[in-house]
């Protein structure tokens, strides 16, 4: 069994307020040589009942023991199918963090903000040539709200065209958040059946003058590439609809063939993903959207232009959607996104792309034996199982718990929703092959254990800071704040 983070020595902590002593204090001020002046009563928080009171040591301890708790890229294998876990290379934080770029207000004019601007523009130029799409923005804060961004610009291009059309097309490979995007921007969605892949007979069944646009992920859910997307977007464009691609997997494709060639109108990028930028925690992000030159009109504002004089920001247009966010961009995120551009170049994108369908392939080949692959068609980036074939009452949650036993981070489970018992692994180009040969040997293992020894996984984890918990319990009757006993 690999021992890597379950053994050795584990740094349990207290709630800080646990940790409080009355009297402690971890700061002592000198005493004041000019007047004193009482704050506005507005500007003062009401006293905290039980607030902690810490010396510094114990404050700088308690984080510090907190943060061995956290689980990364850095720390090792992240294999989380769907969420493409990417090595974010230091280089481009240490871009990121030069004076230049970093100290830069967001409110700087342009004729100040110039090396900022030609970065932005060159990236964005550099995402239109990777994707084959004419124009696009670099203001959406994250992939959902790009992909919001993206149908919103198509609802604005139907009405301009005095189209009231109603429906959004979505098949049940496509990713968790297009339904929840096109309600919002007020679509009924209409899901579409697919076996693996999206049939053209089935968007044509479902296609009429009620759709306003079918949103596709490719390569979907399932890590399969689209063999008929060429022939759907012709058909929904034939009758008066638009293409959204959700680009969370562009990583699969990356030099190989570029989106806006297949016909797709509108697609978001998640550059966490794809560009290697920081993954998770809630922020910061980047999720630009290149378009086709019908919706160039409506991109959000303000747009960034090149012109004899130099770089600047435009904001007149009439068409546009309108301003997504404060200021231009997450322009930290978009550092390091183009800096990652810069040292791959195009031949190391399309490697990175190559390695990265070779890991999913090679961990499909090892574990095919093993546990249940519900579509035989060719993986791309991602592999997708299922707990159909494990015996003695053993499901994947089981062997997601069992993993940690054995020094690993489980993958994506339970997704996507059409693989019953799904069990989602993404390995992206980062790791080795001898990382994926110990991942893949303990879940040979665990599926050994299922059949001999079921209630290893029934109890598991065992080598965790904690124990199996109650996870119904946990999401219905949550405890999200300290209460003093």
């Amino acid at each position: 069994m690999s021992a890597i983070g379950s053994k050795g020595l584990i740094l349990n902590e207290k709630l800080i307020f646990e940790r409080s002593t009355a009297g402690r204090c971890g700061y002592d001020l000198p005493q004041l040589d000019v007047p004193s002046v009482e704050p506005d009563e507005k500007l003062l928080r009401d006293e905290i009942e039980g607030f902690p009171e810490l010396s510094e040591v114990d404050v700088v301890r308690h984080y510090t023991r907190l943060s061995t708790w956290n689980y990364g890229v850095d720390s090792g294998f992240y294999p989380l199918g769907s969420c493409t876990m990417k090595y974010n290379p230091k280089i481009n934080e240490v871009v990121a963090r030069l004076p230049g770029f970093a100290h830069l207000h967001p409110a700087t004019p342009d004729h100040l903000s110039q090396g900022a601007l030609q970065l932005m523009y060159d990236l964005q130029q550099a995402l239109c040539e990777i994707s084959g799409f004419p124009a696009l923005t670099l203001q959406p804060s994250a992939g959902a709200q790009g992909e919001f961004a993206g149908m919103l610009m198509i609802h604005a291009w139907h009405q301009a065209q005095g189209n009231k059309r109603h429906k959004v097309l979505i098949p049940d490979t496509a990713h968790g958040t297009n339904p929840a995007t096109a309600a919002l921007c007020g679509y009924d969605v209409v899901p579409i059946a697919s076996d693996g892949v999206l049939s053209v007979e089935a968007v044509a069944a479902a296609m009429d003058d009620s759709v306003a646009a079918l949103m596709i992920t490719n390569p979907n859910t399932l890590g399969l590439f689209e063999p008929n997307i060429r022939e759907i977007c012709e058909l929904v464009h034939s009758r008066g609809g638009l293409v959204y691609c959700d680009g969370a997997n562009l990583h699969a494709l990356l030099g190989i063939c570029r989106p806006g060639d297949l016909g797709i109108d509108v697609m978001h990028f998640n550059l966490h993903k794809t560009f290697a930028t920081p993954h998770g925690g809630g922020g910061p992000g980047a999720g630009p959207v290149g378009v086709c030159a019908a919706l160039e009109p409506f991109l959000p504002v303000p747009v960034i232009m090149k012109e004899e004089d130099g770089y600047r920001l435009v904001t007149d247009r009439p068409l546009s959607i309108g301003q997504l966010r404060t200021y231009a961009s997450q322009f930290g995120i978009l550092v390091r996104a183009y800096a990652y551009l810069l040292s791959m170049g195009p031949q190391g994108l399309k490697r990175a792309t190559e390695l990265a369908v070779l890991n999913a392939n090679y961990i499909r080949a090892r574990l095919e034996g093993s546990y249940h692959l519900p579509y035989k068609q060719r993986s791309l980036h991602e592999v997708i199982f299922s707990d159909a074939d494990l015996p003695n009452d053993c499901h994947t949650l089981d062997v997601a718990k069992r993993l940690l036993d054995y020094g690993f981070h489980p993958p994506t489970i339970y997704f996507p929703l059409v693989v019953q018992g799904a069990l989602m692994i993404e390995p992206t180009e980062t790791e080795s092959k001898q990382e994926l040969d110990e991942f893949c040997d303990a879940l040979i293992a665990i599926a050994e254990e299922a059949k001999s020894s079921p209630h290893l996984l029934h109890e598991a984890p065992v080598n965790a800071r904690t124990r199996r918990l109650d996870e119904t319990l946990a999401a219905r009757k949550p405890r999200l704040r300290w209460e003093k006993g």
